[in-house]
């Protein structure tokens, strides 16, 4: 029987579905039903990881210092994991991520941008910390360039590597020849990691079809709590991998409690595959910007739908929240001359 080490971002992704104003009541009180479940490494954080809030992509109601300490003083066996993007984060944020005793430390980077991730990389290798690498909007990159930067940011210093599908765009067949392209490229001895979301309905099967193609590390968040439609359900993928054949060492009644606490006190009400939700994953753009376009394409009486249909024609990808400003704008103008 294999085993899957699971990553519970619940704390992180989920920041983005409330805006990024989760209380320290509610980050302890998951941090210790997460723990008691077992779960290996429990991520925490702004939605869009460390240094991240401000008014560009929402401020936290709660500082990444606060977030970290509430979240490390809760967890008595599982990890604590943190998130960084360049460019939001520094090496000073690391820094302080590593003195709170984060023990997972992801980097994050667009696909095919994975020399941004180099600094950071080396700078966490100088620091012995496990150091990992996530390429977000991977959908935008074939296996083979996939695998090429994969194996880029191993040397860089990653000790584990793999992809986001932050879309929600893949299907199992996609997941697969990508998993497997990685996996080829950095050998057995560098854990491939897998972050799925739900736009198409998919995080579960494309999560699965991941660790059978030879992921280690597997994503996945109480109640599916995320951007847009949300990410892969935890409580579904647990018991779904253990069914076939893979072993993640979590205690499934406590896991569901965890859900429970999670859905009574973490979120307004569970993601949905919703009508923007599927266009998101159709148009390939990132999830988080569900938010933006509904709100701006509101006040300018476009249809959201041909937002992010036109997002995707440009291949924005997250960061590039001002585009939807563009986007919307150009939208309303065409809409004003028919």
């Amino acid at each position: 029987m294999n085993t899957v080490v699971i990553h519970d971002p619940t704390l992180r992704d989920g920041q983005h579905a409330v805006r990024h104003q989760l209380g320290v009541a509610a980050l302890r009180g998951y941090a210790e039903a997460a723990d008691a479940a077992g779960i290996p490494v429990v991520e925490v954080g702004h939605g869009n990881g460390l240094g991240a809030s401000s008014l560009q992509v929402g401020r936290a109601a709660v500082s990444d210092d606060l977030m970290l300490s509430t979240v490390r003083e809760a967890l008595r066996t599982s990890k604590m994991g943190v998130f960084m993007l360049p460019g939001w984060g520094t090496c000073e944020d690391l820094r302080k991520a590593v003195a709170h005793g984060a023990d997972v430390i992801r980097v994050g980077v667009h696909c095919t941008e994975t020399s941004l991730a180099e600094r950071h990389l080396g700078f966490l290798r100088e620091q012995g910390a496990d150091a990992h690498c996530v390429l977000m909007m991977s959908h935008m990159a074939t296996p083979a360039e996939l695998a090429e930067h994969a194996a880029r940011v191993v040397g860089y210093g990653a000790r584990a590597v793999g992809i986001m599908d932050s879309a929600g765009h893949f299907l199992p067949q996609d997941v697969t020849e990508r998993i497997g392209a990685i996996r080829g490229a950095v050998g057995d001895g560098v854990p491939v990691i897998f972050h799925g979301h739900n736009n198409l309905g998919m995080a579960v099967a494309n999560s699965v079809a991941a660790a059978g193609a030879g992921a280690g590390i597997i994503d996945g968040c109480a109640r599916g709590f995320g951007a847009g439609a949300g990410n892969t359900q935890l409580e579904v993928l647990v018991p779904v991998l253990e069914r076939t054949g893979f072993r993640t060492g979590i205690d499934l009644y406590a896991l569901l409690d965890a859900a429970e606490f999670a859905e009574r006190e973490l979120m307004p009400a569970p993601p949905t595959t919703g009508s923007l939700s599927i266009v998101s994953g159709l148009a390939g753009v990132f999830s988080g910007f569900k938010h933006q376009v509904l709100d701006l394409s509101g006040r300018a009486g476009v249809d959201p739908r041909d937002v992010f249909f036109e997002l995707g024609r440009r291949q924005a990808i997250a960061g590039q929240e001002d585009l939807i400003v563009d986007v919307v704008a150009e939208l309303s103008a065409k809409r004003a001359a028919a």
